[in-house]
């Protein structure tokens, strides 16, 4: 989690907080150090967050401080609703947790009409859940993709055969049965999509194609095609 998602976090923690949180408390739910959280708390304490509290004691946030609020719709906030609920069917857990917790923070940011909305569950999304992949991690994949951070997977084809590949994922869909990950695959030299349930191994790469997932992507895009080297791949390789 990088800093500026983890001091975010740590305000809602302390806003939601009925007593004084640990910093080990903090640190299990962030999955950090708790000297990490020492520093995030230090810092936002620098920027007149008003945390109160002291390490082996736990923190609180004094009444007054409010994050900016959020302004939705009946239509927009049962939007959300039905969105977190078709989120929650897919195979990927971590995103299932996160619609959980963005559950929880809305409706403690929003105002209490429209709190109802949450509250009632009248808006439900029915239908098959997909499985999550065996032997690969979704939110690492994410990660790889949001950090540019080339791939190393063993990857299982529909005839059974099986090879390695380095791959630069660049974007992930996905379906209602299963997900499948877009990237450059270097084997190939050319844009291919990977059934995450076939892959049987992954692990990052220590290489990066930083400024090319933008590019890769638009080109993936306009030309919604699996077979074609984009033409920003094809002037890289000219440089070889």
């Amino acid at each position: 989690m990088r800093k500026a998602s983890r001091l975010f976090e740590i305000i809602q923690i302390l806003r939601l907080a009925k007593r004084p949180v640990t910093a080990a408390a903090i640190a299990e739910k962030l999955e950090v150090a708790p000297r990490s959280i020492y520093r995030d708390v230090a810092a936002l304490q620098a920027m007149r967050v008003p945390i109160a509290g002291d390490r082996g004691v736990g923190y609180i946030l004094r009444p007054g401080f409010e994050l900016p609020p959020l302004m939705f719709s009946i239509e927009e906030t049962e939007a959300v609703v039905l969105a977190l609920a078709l989120l929650d069917r897919t195979g990927d857990i971590e995103l299932r947790k996160a619609a959980k917790r963005v559950n929880q923070k809305i409706a403690a940011a929003i105002p209490a009409p429209l709190r109802r909305a949450f509250d009632v569950r009248s808006l439900h999304a029915w239908g098959t859940s997909a499985a999550p992949p065996p032997d690969l991690d979704l939110g690492a994949v994410r990660r790889a993709i949001r950090d540019e951070q080339k791939l190393s997977i063993d990857y299982r084809d529909e005839r059974g055969r099986e090879t390695r590949r380095t791959i630069w994922p660049l974007a992930l869909i996905y379906y209602s049965e299963h997900a499948n990950i877009v990237a450059w695959c270097e084997l190939r030299q050319a844009l291919r999509s990977f059934r995450t349930e076939r892959v049987r191994k992954s692990a990052p790469v220590d290489d990066f194609f930083r400024g090319a997932g933008d590019r890769l992507r638009a080109e993936w895009i306009a030309g919604w095609r699996m077979d074609a080297e984009p033409a920003f791949a094809r002037r890289e390789r000219g440089r070889e």
